[in-house]
């Protein structure tokens, strides 16, 4: 297995996310396509606040990932983990031909460097949907920890 990159969404990559989007394996996961689609469609305006790649194996694009600083969200699953210094992430393998073969996991390790790059990023937590056995997993084998109380896997800087 070869070391994948990643590499900064590009307004050609939508016609490709698109169709990643709307294959049943992913689709069960990422259920609103058009919302996917107008987060990425709006990455230089309303969305600037979150930092979207395409995932390369060997210039191929294989899939997608990005990351955001979580109090720019607006979201509330973080529980009682301080909002300061929190990232989440979102990940998916778009080619077929690649899944089951580890680079989930390191989709996981490109994008959590990515972050802790950043001096003022304390943490990362993602909340998968909870049958996401696979991404539970990956998350797992990455050093990510199951938080029981806020039912939301977490990594801090080490």
């Amino acid at each position: 297995m070869n070391k994948l990159k990643l590499r900064v969404f590009q307004d050609e990559d939508v016609k490709l996310f698109a169709s990643w989007l709307n294959q049943d394996y992913i689709r069960k996961w990422y259920q609103e396509p058009d919302e996917w689609l107008g987060e990425v469609e709006g990455r230089h305006d309303k969305f600037c606040w979150i930092n979207h790649f395409l995932v390369t194996h060997h210039d191929k694009p294989i899939g997608f990932c990005q990351f955001y600083e979580y109090k720019n969200s607006g979201e509330t699953w973080h529980g009682d983990i301080p909002v300061k210094g929190t990232y989440s992430i979102d990940y998916l393998i778009g080619d077929k031909e690649y899944l089951r073969k580890g680079y989930g996991s390191q989709i996981v390790d490109l994008i959590t460097e990515e972050i802790f790059l950043l001096e003022r990023a304390k943490r990362i937590i993602v909340q998968p949907e909870k049958n996401n056995i696979a991404s539970c997993n990956t998350l797992l084998s990455r050093g990510y920890t199951f938080d029981e109380k806020n039912q939301l896997f977490m990594k801090g800087r080490s």
